[in-house]
């Protein structure tokens, strides 16, 4: 199995509020890794966050294989996984060459992923798998779902920690750049909330253009990361850089 886990893989872009495809973001070796396992044409599916958004899982999906195609990736078929489709079955789901597994709201992704039984499914998977945001969080063993909603931070009935796909036993924080400056329920993000979440256990925060890279069982970090450990964070990586865990 190969892994891209991203943060964000660019290959949509807000242009007037309006999502638009472009190019995939080629910072860090990106692109080039992609293109060296990418052999003629690609059947790809993309599994949705949110099971019931048909209209806008098709959207992304069209944009992501205009990206691609603008990226120089040749791709034969771009299906989607959702409500339409909750009963694909393990051999249906090794017969493509990609699998997506989307960006979104973590626990609803989560609920998805495990009325799909993907954990058993995607078990001796043989193709590439690329994680967006969301779907690189639920790539884990134990999935840190870091509060994100109104109200979620206060809900006592909430669970921060459930079980993950296992591609790796790495918990990552997407989009840190922006996270690092934002608050709810009146608490800092990081501060108030991961960095206690944190104690006994260890977190990776990736910025966009930096993700995890998994080939054979080899496991590295490229691009600007940071360790969050035991209430404290370290910068472990910059831009350009990589990091063997």
């Amino acid at each position: 199995m190969i892994a891209f886990l991203t943060s964000s893989p660019g290959g949509i872009r807000l242009e007037d509020g309006e999502m638009k495809a472009c190019a995939l973001d080629e910072s860090n070796g990106f692109v080039e890794k992609l293109k060296s396992h990418w052999k003629g044409t690609f059947r790809c599916l993309l599994l949705s966050s949110d099971p019931e958004g048909t209209e806008g899982n098709d959207q992304v999906a069209e944009m992501m294989g205009q990206a691609f195609a603008m990226t120089g990736l040749g791709v034969s078929e771009f299906a989607v996984c959702d409500r339409r489709r909750s009963q694909i079955s393990r051999e249906e789901l090794h017969a493509y060459d990609l699998l997506i597994l989307a960006g979104g709201h973590v626990p609803t992704e989560h609920a998805f992923y495990e009325e799909l039984e993907l954990r058993e499914k995607i078990k001796g998977y043989p193709g590439m798998i690329l994680g967006i945001s969301a779907g690189t969080m639920n790539s884990a063993a134990l999935v840190y779902a870091q509060p994100e909603l109104p109200g979620e931070s206060l809900d006592q009935n909430d669970q921060r920690f459930l079980p993950g796909l296992g591609l790796t036993e790495v918990m990552i924080l997407p989009h840190y750049q922006e996270i690092k400056h934002h608050t709810l329920d009146g608490k800092r993000v990081m501060e108030d909330i991961t960095y206690p979440d944190s104690m006994g256990r260890r977190f990776y925060a990736l910025v966009d253009g930096s993700y995890l890279y998994i080939e054979n069982g080899r496991e590295r970090i490229f691009g600007e990361a940071y360790a969050i450990e035991n209430g404290s964070i370290r910068k472990i990586c910059g831009q350009g850089e990589e990091y063997i865990l």
